[in-house]
C-alpha cells in the first residue's frame, strides 16, 4: 500500500457537492463500476429506481438502521462559549464528543445550557485534538429530550446551511431503515432508499435486512498526516445472530451480499472471520481500509461519491480497484454526478 496521498486526490467543482437530495430520492443517478468488464463496458450510467434491475434474486442486501441525533449545540463554560459535537456513546454511560474551543476546558469543568439548568455536562478527560469525555447529568428519554430542545443536526461541513440545519433537513436526513438512535452522521447511501423501491424489490423475491453502526463525527475527518499515521475514529457497532445467518445462508449457496453503503461494509468486515463468515458481533470498531486490503464478506457495494483525500474513497479504491475507481470519478465529474452525502451514487462490484 502506496502512502501516497495523491494518487486519491481529485478535481471536484464546488457546484457538483449537493445540498439537496434528489425528489423523489429514487431518482438519483446510479453509476456501475465493474473492473471485471472490457474496458470500454466498466463505466455504466443508470438510475436508483432500477436498482431491482441489478440485483439478482439469490442476493441479499445489508442495510444500516442505524437513526441520527441532534447531536450538536452550545455550551457555556462560564462566560465561554463551547461548541459540542457528540461522537459516540462509552459503555459507562459517558460520551466522547468533539468541542470547539476544548483547550479552555480542564476535567471536572462544568457545562451549562442556556435555560436547561437540570441539564449539565461535566468535563471526565479532555483528550487534545478537541476531543473530550463528557458526562450528563440525565440519561435515557430525558437525554433524547434534552436533545431534541437544543440539539441540531450535525450535518457534514461540505452542505452549507448559514442559518443551520432546515425543517426539510430533519425529513431528509434520515433513511428509510432508521430504526435504533445513535449515530452522528447519516449512512448516506441508505438515503436513496424509499418504500417504493423497497416494494420493487420485495416483488422481484430480493432479501433485504440490516444492522447497526452508529456513525461518528470522525467521519468528516481528513487525512490530516499520513496514511500510514492516520487514526480512524472508533465507532459502536451491532449484528444480532438473525442478520449473521441469513448473510452466511445467503454466501453458502452461492448469493451475493450487496452492502448499502461503507458504514454497513466496514461493520461486516469487521466481525467476519478470515473464512469469510459473519458472526454476531458488538463492540467497537475502527477498521481504515485501503486498498491491499482482502475483502472477506461484502461482493457489491452501494455508496455515494466521497471527498478527495479521505479514506472513504481509499476504501472504495480498495474495493474496485484504484484506477478504476479514479477513472469512474473523472467520468462522475464530466458527467455531474452530484456528490457526497445528499449526493448521486455508485454500484461497485469487487474488484477480487
Amino acid at each position: 500500500m502506496t502512502d501516497d496521498l495523491t494518487l486519491f486526490d481529485f478535481h471536484l467543482p464546488h457546484d457538483h457537492i449537493a445540498t439537496e437530495p434528489a425528489r423523489p430520492r429514487e431518482a438519483a443517478k446510479l453509476l456501475c463500476v465493474d473492473p471485471h468488464a472490457p474496458f470500454n463496458e466498466q463505466l455504466q450510467h443508470d438510475i436508483i429506481r432500477n436498482l431491482p434491475c441489478l440485483v439478482k434474486e439469490n442476493d441479499l442486501i445489508v442495510a444500516n438502521n442505524t437513526e441520527v441525533i441532534k447531536a450538536k449545540f452550545e455550551a457555556r463554560r462560564g462566560e465561554a462559549k463551547i461548541g459540542i459535537t457528540l461522537d459516540r456513546i462509552l459503555p459507562e454511560g459517558t460520551w466522547h464528543a468533539l468541542a470547539r474551543n476544548a483547550r479552555r476546558l480542564h476535567k471536572g469543568d462544568e457545562l451549562h445550557f442556556g435555560n436547561d439548568e437540570t441539564v449539565i455536562a461535566t468535563v471526565i478527560d479532555n483528550e487534545g485534538d478537541g476531543a473530550v469525555t463528557l458526562r450528563f447529568s440525565v440519561e435515557g428519554d430525558e437525554f433524547d429530550q434534552f436533545l431534541e430542545r437544543r440539539g441540531i443536526l450535525a450535518l457534514p461541513p461540505y452542505i452549507a446551511r448559514p442559518n443551520g440545519p432546515t425543517m426539510q433537513d430533519n425529513i431528509d436526513y434520515k433513511t428509510i431503515f432508521s430504526r435504533f438512535r445513535g449515530a452522528v452522521a447519516a449512512p448516506t447511501a441508505g438515503l436513496h432508499f424509499t418504500e417504493d423501491l423497497l416494494e420493487a424489490l420485495r416483488k422481484k423475491n430480493i432479501r433485504h435486512c440490516s444492522l447497526t453502526l452508529h456513525v461518528g463525527a470522525g467521519t468528516f475527518l481528513p487525512v490530516r498526516s499520513t496514511i500510514a499515521e492516520h487514526k480512524m475514529h472508533a465507532e459502536w457497532g451491532h449484528i444480532d445472530s438473525q442478520t449473521a445467518q441469513l448473510i452466511n445462508e445467503t454466501k453458502a449457496k452461492g448469493g451475493r451480499i450487496m452492502a448499502i453503503g461503507t458504514t454497513t461494509l466496514r461493520l461486516l468486515e469487521s466481525a467476519a472471520t478470515e473464512e469469510g463468515l459473519v458472526e454476531p458481533w458488538s463492540g467497537e470498531t475502527s477498521i481504515f481500509i485501503k486498498p491491499g486490503y482482502r475483502f472477506k464478506v461484502v461482493d457489491r457495494l452501494l455508496t455515494n461519491f466521497h471527498l478527495p483525500r479521505s479514506t472513504l474513497f481509499m476504501l472504495v479504491c480498495a474495493f474496485s480497484g484504484t484506477e478504476t475507481m479514479r477513472r469512474a470519478y473523472e467520468l462522475a465529474v464530466k458527467e455531474n454526478y452530484r456528490f457526497y452525502s445528499y449526493g448521486d451514487a455508485c454500484l461497485l462490484e469487487r474488484q477480487s
